[in-house]
């Protein structure tokens, strides 16, 4: 759905000796959300993703269509579904083992009450293992901007205008 309306050209395919010329879709548009829509924080709700979901399973559950998943990605500024997105518990530990190792409990860094990063021997310093680093890191991805419903036919018509 998303890159349906993206204009076609002809493009040049050399295969050894010959040139085949073939109609392709232009993926190099560059469609984002106008900031003003994202900035008022009436028009979308925040959701949690649950372990294993994925853009698409969310637009099904919001919008009641998969081929949504382009506006939960667009609306939170995410581009890779991978790095992007949440990973599962399961991935998230085998990850976890692959880049620490047996240095996966060791320290990563130190924290103050404030939870910003100091040196070990700041007043109130605590160690950040790497596990909890990851995990932390991987739970921030978790909160996403959900545009309403009753806004996705505005949403579609701006899409189209763009094209």
């Amino acid at each position: 759905m998303y890159f349906k309306e993206f204009p076609k050209f002809q493009y040049d395919f050399a295969y050894e000796n010959d040139t085949k010329v073939s109609v392709v879709q232009d993926i190099t548009r560059n469609i984002r959300f106008r900031r003003d829509v994202l900035a008022n924080v009436t028009l979308y709700d925040e959701y949690d993703i649950i372990d294993g979901e994925t853009p698409e399973i969310i637009a099904e559950k919001i919008y009641g269509n998969a081929q949504y998943h382009w506006i939960i990605m667009l609306a939170n500024e995410r581009h890779d579904y991978i790095s992007d997105f949440p990973l599962p518990e399961y991935t998230l530990e085998k990850y976890i083992v692959d880049k620490y190792g047996a240095q996966r409990y060791a320290t990563h860094h130190y924290e103050n009450a404030d939870g910003f990063v100091v040196n070990s021997d700041a007043t109130g310093a605590t160690s950040v293992s790497n596990d909890d680093y990851e995990r932390d890191l991987n739970e921030a991805k978790r909160r996403i901007k959900i545009i309403s419903p009753e806004l996705l036919s505005i949403i579609l018509k701006q899409y189209e205008e763009l094209m």
